[in-house]
């Protein structure tokens, strides 16, 4: 195999795949990405052959000799990262991978690409159709919320939703929840309404990666035990979680006796504050909603108080109730700054329901009023 190639677009393709290659892989192979040359095109392929699978298209290649190749991932994009040249050329067989820039050489070594497990390609009749720029935005709003290696493996990943106009994603640790919704479209008949299809943490990762092009449409379909996501350059393939997903539509709050509107930014930028002195244990802060304004108190017994007001509209009955920070920074910082949000609340020991619009909600349990200040 020979190829000249455009060495930023080689290195983002190693890049990219980099994040499939296991940082001890079961099988040697595994730490190679899979370099295939065809007469018009280049793909570049890696899989973890456990939870997920990434095949991504490289451009203008000037083939030499069309051929296979192994190349070590992470070792070939530093390689990549340092040259100095606009092109490169790139010569491998079963035994070798050559890399030349007009003063340097690299030799770096291969393997059978026999051996190397295939990475499954896309087939899709049925599937559903979205904007990647949209299906960022639904990624990056609930997969933080995810649970990271719990025992429930069901949580360890997010759940996704898609029905006839309608593209859901759900994650949970069961200290929070968070749901996004936009419109896609279903080709034949494509539906996860009878599954709780759980896409693990990696392979969101890696879509979210893949979204480069906010205006191009994807293409996403599910099998019994599998997702496939199909970009214009990328094809990721991710295996579901076992288990199912909770009944998470129950956690919502039936009603309310407070709601509250907030603006994301000044928001975040006042539990900020506030959480700059909290206990290293609870890192609880308290909010006391009162008339016109909300204050936000901590208190640690090493490090002092902390109390900040922050102005906004409400003239409901005065409530206070205490919040990990961390779980509402994570949420806000997802959000514009000029988000505009309600908050709706019971009382200090039930889940506080926030919303954007019709499209974004996150609910998030309260701590102990012992664990954060007053």
């Amino acid at each position: 195999m020979k190829a000249v190639f455009d060495r930023e677009a080689l290195l983002h393709a190693f890049q990219t795949v980099s994040g499939v290659v296991p940082s001890r892989p079961v099988r040697p192979v595994l730490a190679n990405g899979k370099l295939v040359v065809e007469s018009d095109r280049a793909v570049l392929a890696a899989t973890d052959l456990d939870a997920v699978g990434i095949r991504y298209e490289i451009r203008g290649v000037q083939v030499r000799q069309p051929g296979v190749v192994l190349a070590p991932c992470h070792q070939t994009a530093s390689i990549l990262k340092e040259m100095p040249d606009q092109e490169i050329t790139l010569t491998g067989d079963e035994q070798r991978c050559v890399i030349e820039g007009s003063a340097s050489e690299f030799e770096v070594p291969s393997e059978d690409p026999a051996q190397y497990p295939d990475v499954p390609s896309w087939q899709g009749e049925n599937y559903h159709q979205i904007a990647a720029g949209v299906l960022r935005e639904l990624i990056t709003r609930t997969a933080f919320a995810a649970a990271v290696e719990g025992a429930r493996y069901a949580l360890n990943g997010v759940m996704w939703e898609l029905g006839p106009e309608r593209f859901r994603l759900v994650a949970t640790d069961g200290r929070r929840l968070a749901v996004a919704d936009a419109v896609g479209i279903m080709h034949g008949k494509h539906s996860t309404e009878s599954q709780t299809p759980v896409v693990p943490t990696k392979a969101m990762t890696l879509i979210e990666r893949s979204l480069t092009d906010p205006e191009e449409q994807v293409f996403v379909a599910f099998g019994p035990n599998e997702v496939l996501v199909k970009t214009s350059r990328a094809e990721v393939y991710g295996r579901l979680v076992e288990g199912r997903f909770p009944p998470y539509k129950e956690v919502f709050p039936k009603k309310h006796t407070a709601r509250v509107k907030l603006t994301a930014g000044p928001f975040l930028a006042a539990i900020r504050q506030a959480a700059t002195i909290s206990d290293p244990e609870s890192r609880g802060v308290s909010f006391a909603f009162g008339k016109g304004k909300v204050t936000l108190s901590s208190v640690a017994s090493q490090a002092g108080r902390a109390k900040v007001e922050m102005p906004l509209e409400y003239d409901g009955k005065a409530l206070q109730i205490a919040f990990d920070p961390r779980f509402l920074t994570d949420m806000l910082r997802v959000l514009e700054p000029d988000s505009e949000l309600t908050l709706d609340l019971l009382d200090e020991n039930s889940p506080a329901l926030f919303r954007v619009g019709e499209s974004y909600q996150y609910i998030v349990m309260p701590l102990a009023r012992s664990s954060a200040g007053s």
